[in-house]
């Protein structure tokens, strides 16, 4: 095993020892950054200098690691161009600022792209105005993280997404910052990856759009005002830890979608003030667990076929729905939540209320069919009609209960 290990970084080491600096400047031999890479071998730095570089279609097909000094700025000049396209493996690429590609409604434009590549970084990059601001593309093993993305979409036709990866494996996304693109994040066919600690606001269409991809995480993410929060479709096999969803309004809008998820962790995370927290169709053998649902319309939202699935230990606080489900018949285990409409006691005080708390109120039934009726929300008449069936359920599902809520609001962090 020595052998084995030693070869590789004795190569390695006598990699860098030839490595060379290539110098990019108003007064350098390379003037231009394609300059600068025409001279660089494989192994070398080139570093850029702080200035403006009209240019586009930079093509880097050599390992090198490609540097701005101070931000550099790389302008396409909003030409229908792309601006670095990385052509080779393992390569680095940090610092500058990439802008002004015009939209194109025929060309998916990107400010970098990545195609049939592998251990490639992008880190710290400024992206304004590019369409498309990381194309990634049967590209694997890489690194995207600490870049910034502004897009200034108008129309879902003529923008793009900030970080889009399609048919990747083996990614790290993480610590993005990404504002008015398409969608804020694209993941299509993509597996064994981690989305972590990405800000996506005020996108178009989703925050995170992710669809055929199994065997992701993502986490501490921040999803907050896009025209909806999240989309994960027809995946498996999916953790989702300690994200927020916040402020995802509009008619068709929530923080979470999840359609045909099967095998799925959803853990720690916060949905506040989301016109629906998670809406879910057709999601099998997912754990909703230790989740705080504060201030929604609904908190969760089940539609048909979504069966063997668990709800734990969750708070649900000043929702005006906490739970809605399309249907009646189901097998799902909702226990041990916090309810802050719960209105039942405990008598051997255990911190468990001694009344099972049935959470579909027949107003969820009435506003499912007539969204009209929501005006009525919060009148008398209403709390009487739901007490009716608390009372004794006619309409509402017998099976949809819990049958140990909880007293009082669980600290998940602690």
């Amino acid at each position: 095993m020595r052998g084995i290990f030693f070869i590789p970084m004795a190569l390695l080491f006598s990699w860098h020892l030839n490595a060379a600096i290539v110098r990019v400047c108003s007064t350098c031999q390379a003037r231009s950054v394609r300059d600068g890479i025409e001279l660089a071998r494989d192994g070398d730095r080139i570093l850029v200098e702080k200035g403006t570089y009209n240019e586009s279609n930079i093509v880097i097909d050599k390992k090198v690691s490609l540097e701005g000094i101070n931000y550099p700025v790389v302008d396409a000049g909003m030409t229908e161009n792309e601006i670095f396209i990385i052509n080779s493996d393992s390569v680095t690429l940090q610092g500058f600022q990439v802008q002004n590609i015009k939209p194109s409604y025929l060309n998916d434009l990107a400010g970098i792209r990545v195609k049939r590549k592998e251990h490639f970084i992008i880190r710290n990059n400024r992206l304004i105005r590019t369409m498309f601001g990381i194309y990634l593309e049967y590209s694997n093993k890489g690194l995207v993280e600490n870049n910034e993305a502004i897009g200034f979409a108008e129309e879902e036709a003529s923008s793009g997404n900030g970080i889009h990866a399609w048919y990747c494996n083996e990614l790290r996304i993480r610590n993005n910052r990404i504002f008015q693109q398409r969608d804020g994040i694209y993941f299509e066919f993509v597996e064994q990856s981690s989305i972590e600690e990405n800000i996506c606001r005020d996108n178009l269409r989703y925050g995170l759009h992710f669809m055929f991809s199994n065997y992701d995480t993502y986490s501490g993410n921040t999803f907050r005002s896009n025209g909806a929060g999240v989309a994960v479709m027809f995946s498996k096999q999916i953790n989702m830890y300690n994200n927020h969803f916040e402020e995802n309004w509009g008619g068709a809008s929530y923080g979470l979608l999840l359609k045909e998820i099967y095998d799925a962790d959803i853990k720690h995370n916060v949905f506040d003030r989301n016109t629906i927290g998670i809406r879910v169709e057709g999601s099998t053998r997912i754990k909703y667990l230790s989740n705080d649902f504060i201030n929604n319309g609904w908190a969760i939202k089940v539609a048909g076929g979504c069966y063997d699935n668990t709800f734990a230990s969750n708070n649900f606080i000043s929702n005006s729905f906490d739970l809605a489900m399309g249907e009646t018949s189901n097998n799902n285990l909702i226990k041990g939540n916090y309810w802050s409409d719960y209105s039942g006691y405990d008598l051997d005080r255990d911190g468990t209320g001694d009344v099972p708390h049935r959470p579909v109120k027949l107003f969820n039934f009435i506003v499912l069919r007539t969204p009209e009726s929501v005006i009525l929300l919060r009148s008398l008449f209403i709390d009487i009609i739901n007490f009716s069936e608390k009372v004794s359920p006619v309409l509402t599902p017998k099976n949809v209960v819990d049958n140990a809520p909880l007293m009082k609001r669980i600290n998940h962090k602690s």
